[in-house]
């Protein structure tokens, strides 16, 4: 499935189905070289059928991987531990492979929000309110770190009120002094209102022609929004801005995570200028 390389160079590679589209082996392999390291990072393209598979070679050839959608929960039976948080969230995104093949789920997500929101001059999530748009995808992964590092309230709005309620339940039932509701988009109005950070996770605004998933007006003016998504400026985004509303997009958190991934498998405290100018100036 991957093929062999030379005896002393570390791989690494991220799975997902799509993949090329992916920015991390510019980052990855931009950290390695700054530090000097015989390591190289590739994107695989694996498909679900064949995840069993690819983790049987992963133990054997691989020094850690990550993986992206739509792979974060499928790998997990193939994993022989997943640390507490991941495990919670049902949602892995990077794998330590030990020296004896074993391979150990972590999930860098909920770390590389924080810290983008941090770094953009948003709130520390600690003691904050937090509303999550869409439950789908990394929003689950997203909202348990949240709730472990201390936020005293977490929304989440969705399509699917079920999803939502489902999910809200989940984080209470781990967290019990944690506040937190689950409810359909129609009730974003009052959801949104005293809101620290509102954290837009949905797909809507991959493509120009994409509404918002709840209407900008309706963003509470005290509010720092994230959204996910990083290749446009979304409608969201400009709403926000047009109305001073402080806002970031979700290249950062992209940055954090992969710093994360590589502290992770390396031991070392990673290059993340470095990886910044790779990802930003690509």
């Amino acid at each position: 499935m991957m093929q062999e390389s030379g005896r002393n160079l570390k791989k690494y590679v991220v799975i997902g189905d799509p993949v090329g589209h992916s920015l991390s082996p510019g980052m990855q392999n931009a950290a390695f070289r700054a530090l000097g390291l015989q390591a190289e990072y590739i994107a695989v393209r694996v498909v679900k059928e064949d995840l069993a598979a690819f983790a049987r070679d992963a133990s054997k050839r691989l020094a850690g991987f990550n993986i992206t959608v739509p792979h974060k929960n499928n790998i997990l039976p193939f994993l022989t531990e997943i640390e507490s948080t991941a495990r919670a969230a049902g949602s892995v995104n990077t794998v330590k492979v030990q020296e004896n093949g074993a391979l150990h789920g972590f999930s860098t997500d909920g770390y590389g929000l924080e810290h983008a929101v941090l770094e953009a001059g948003g709130p520390s999530l600690k003691d904050a309110s937090i509303c999550f748009i869409g439950c789908g995808g990394v929003t689950p992964a997203l909202a348990f770190h949240a709730a472990a590092a201390g936020a005293k309230e977490i929304r989440i709005l969705n399509r699917t009120e079920e999803k939502a309620r489902a999910l809200a339940e989940h984080l209470r039932a781990l967290h019990a002094d944690l506040r937190c509701e689950g409810a359909a988009l129609s009730c974003a109005e009052d959801f949104l209102r005293h809101t620290d950070l509102t954290v837009q996770c949905t797909s809507l605004g991959l493509k120009a022609e994409d509404p918002a998933p709840v209407d900008p007006a309706l963003l509470s003016k005290d509010t720092f929004l994230f959204d996910l998504v990083y290749n446009r400026e979304t409608k969201i985004l400009a709403g926000a801005r047009a109305r001073g509303i402080p806002c970031a997009d979700g290249l950062a958190m992209l940055l954090h995570q992969g710093a994360r991934s590589f502290e992770i498998w390396t031991g070392l405290e990673a290059p993340v200028e470095e990886m910044r100018r790779a990802l930003f100036n690509r």
